[in-house]
């Protein structure tokens, strides 16, 4: 069994969203189901690709063009795994979507990545989605910590927030401090998953693609998903909570 994923804790909150798979994959993953089998399970057929054995894929073909190609997902036994296979079930539009733009922004071997590779990878990996009102997103821009979670902490009951990026979700398994998510803002009313699919594709379609897009956020800061943050002195620790880089 792929290290940990029997012992989710499902009941975390930056795992709700996730909650319509959760219930049907934790049995399997607890009873050592390989990662492939639990994810096709719990698709039943309703997911733009399908699971398969990473040896599915010969060494000489790129993991974008083998999905793009084959309508399969590459899968190891792992935890990292098995949340971009979240992702796709979740978000199927926007994976795909991905997988495309990657594609197109590929470079010959021994060419550097471009911006919009590297801001597609921060987005698959690391991204949380957030829809907050504008005091609160523009206290989080310029790394307002003392404000953000302060003065403006009530305003996080209006906030919804999606974790994203499998990598972040793969962090979280064992939770610390420092673990730090690339924000991108959605709009606000925005609940529903295919909802947030549909914009996000939508997003990615039309805007220039650059690190630039994100803000960042310590996760365990958000309120009411860590008991320590209740601690105003827990937001005074500069290696976590930094200060705003000074620009020329």
């Amino acid at each position: 069994m792929a290290s940990g994923l029997g012992q989710i804790d499902w009941s975390a909150p930056w795992l709700a969203p996730w909650q319509p798979w959760a219930e049907r994959a934790a049995d399997r993953l607890a009873a050592g189901e390989p990662v492939v089998q639990v994810l096709n399970a719990v698709a039943d057929g309703h997911c733009s690709v399908r699971f398969v054995d990473p040896e599915a894929r010969a060494a000489s073909e790129g993991y974008e063009s083998f999905v793009a190609r084959t309508g399969t997902c590459p899968t190891r036994d792992c935890a990292h795994d098995f949340f971009n296979g979240l992702a796709w079930l979740g978000f199927p539009k926007t994976k795909r979507l991905l997988n495309s733009l990657h594609l197109a922004f590929a470079q010959p071997p021994g060419v550097a990545r471009g911006v919009q590779r590297d801001a597609l990878t921060l987005l698959d990996e690391n991204a949380l989605l957030l829809a907050a009102p504008d005091e609160l997103w523009q206290a989080l821009l310029i790394k307002d910590w003392q404000a953000l979670f302060g003065p403006l902490r009530p305003l996080w009951s209006q906030a919804r927030l999606h974790l994203f990026g499998h990598a972040l979700l793969e962090k979280l398994l064992t939770p610390r401090k420092a673990v730090t998510a690339h924000v991108l803002r959605v709009p606000q009313g925005l609940d529903a998953l295919d909802e947030l699919d549909d914009w996000l594709a939508g997003y990615l379609k039309r805007e220039r693609l650059s690190t630039g897009m994100f803000a960042h956020l310590p996760v365990l800061g958000v309120p009411g998903w860590w008991a320590a943050n209740a601690n105003p002195g827990f937001y005074k620790d500069p290696t976590v909570f930094r200060p705003l880089k000074a620009t020329r």
